[in-house]
């Protein structure tokens, strides 16, 4: 199910099929075994585009690459969080255990309980982790799912706002309506439609280059502002953001002073402090074609490519040993090889 906003102007982006187009290879032996195509938009300093590939216009759901925003928007609605917690309340985390201990004090600072979250019980988003939990005989819960810092963080704002706690998920309760206020603006264009996302907090559809655009604007922002708070919250603990051993986390250490966020079914965003930002959505939701292409994306961006070597693309293995890779392809690519080797 969706809806619509009744008021949707006509500078929301517009729903349509999105022209993709092929982003990354799977060569294996030479020969280009696979394609995945998506879309791509880096933007320079200025907010100005500076290279696209694929549909980055037409309307889509960001999924979690969209909390930053949310964790911005209760910033401005009150929420005095900051540090460790406050990444936390942006995170797709892992499940761990100091997710779950955040996810308590957040919810311990609001005077409120687990059974007041209304996310969807989960067991741990890392694999690792989950297979831990599974072993010790627990169920799922949700706080374990992994966007229970968010949902926490929610009800704190919430409950500092005199609203409602039971129907926090309505997507006309006044904490999405401040959400939605604070995406359009950030974006710099109204939302399309709005449904639910897995974890059962309303999903608001943009562009991906108002996605780019938003985080520009958050990984730019002036000091102490929510924009800024939720900035370096995130790149100084990027593991409470995602978790150990996640690659958004570990592209946030390689390269110094970017803010990323990644979401399900193959989004990625990331900007840097004076402006630049990229953005990626990889049509089958491969977190395999997501990774490389965001790193030859940011390289696009003027990052520096060796501080992108780690994430160039995995290795595809044939009898246990490495006979080919995945691939950006050469429009994407800022120094294309000059074979399919």
């Amino acid at each position: 199910m969706y809806s619509t906003f009744t008021d949707s102007p006509a500078d929301a982006p517009k729903v349509r099929e999105p022209l993709h187009a092929p982003v990354a290879h799977l060569i294996r032996g030479g020969v280009v075994e696979g394609v995945h195509y998506g879309s791509v938009v880096v933007l320079g300093a200025d907010g100005q585009v500076q290279f696209q590939i694929g549909d980055v216009e037409a309307a889509f759901y960001p999924r979690s690459a969209v909390k930053p925003v949310q964790a911005v928007a209760m910033l401005r609605a009150g929420l005095p969080l900051d540090g460790e917690l406050l990444s936390l309340a942006a995170a797709s985390h892992s499940g761990e255990e100091r997710h779950l201990a955040g996810t308590r004090r957040i919810l311990k600072l609001a005077g409120l309980a687990e059974e007041d979250l209304r996310n969807v019980p989960d067991m741990p988003f890392a694999p690792a982790v989950r297979d831990a939990w599974v072993r010790a005989g627990r169920a799922p819960s949700r706080l374990a799912q992994n966007c229970s810092g968010k949902h926490a963080a929610m009800l704190w704002t919430t409950k500092l706002n005199g609203w409602s706690l039971a129907d926090y998920l309505d997507p006309t309760h006044p904490l999405q309506r401040a959400i939605v206020g604070t995406v359009e603006d950030l974006t710099g264009q109204r939302v399309a439609r709005v449904t639910v996302d897995g974890c059962g907090a309303p999903l608001f559809s943009i562009s991906l280059l108002g996605l780019a655009r938003a985080l520009s604007r958050i990984a730019s922002a002036a000091p102490r502002t929510p924009e800024a708070q939720v900035a370096d919250a995130m790149r100084e603990h990027a593991e409470m953001a995602s978790g150990s051993g996640r690659d958004v986390a570990a592209l946030m250490r390689a390269v110094p002073g970017l803010l990323a966020k990644d979401g399900f079914e193959g989004v990625q965003v990331a900007a840097l402090p004076d402006g630049r930002a990229i953005a990626v959505k990889i049509a089958d939701g491969a977190d395999r074609a997501r990774v490389p292409v965001a790193a030859a994306a940011l390289a696009r961006a003027g990052v520096d490519p060796a501080l992108l070597t780690g994430f160039a693309g995995e290795a595809l293995l044939g009898g246990g040993e490495p006979v080919g890779r995945v691939r950006v392809v050469r429009a994407l690519d800022p120094s294309p090889l000059t074979d399919c080797a």
